[in-house]
């Protein structure tokens, strides 16, 4: 999921780059949906390992 956040990041720059500001508007606005719901499941599986502990 990083990694589509990534590709529409690089998409938005580039658009930002060539002028197409509603495009790279719309790129930026994705890539930060994905960021953060990277972040939110990076964050729930951080806990259910921490909860389940070290198994033997």
């Amino acid at each position: 999921m990083l990694r589509y956040a990534l590709i529409f990041l690089a998409v938005a720059i580039v658009a930002a780059l060539l002028g197409f500001g509603g495009i790279a508007g719309a790129a930026s606005g994705i890539a930060q949906i994905l960021f953060y719901a990277f972040i939110v499941f990076f964050a729930i599986a951080l806990i259910m390992h921490l909860v389940q502990g070290r198994s033997v």
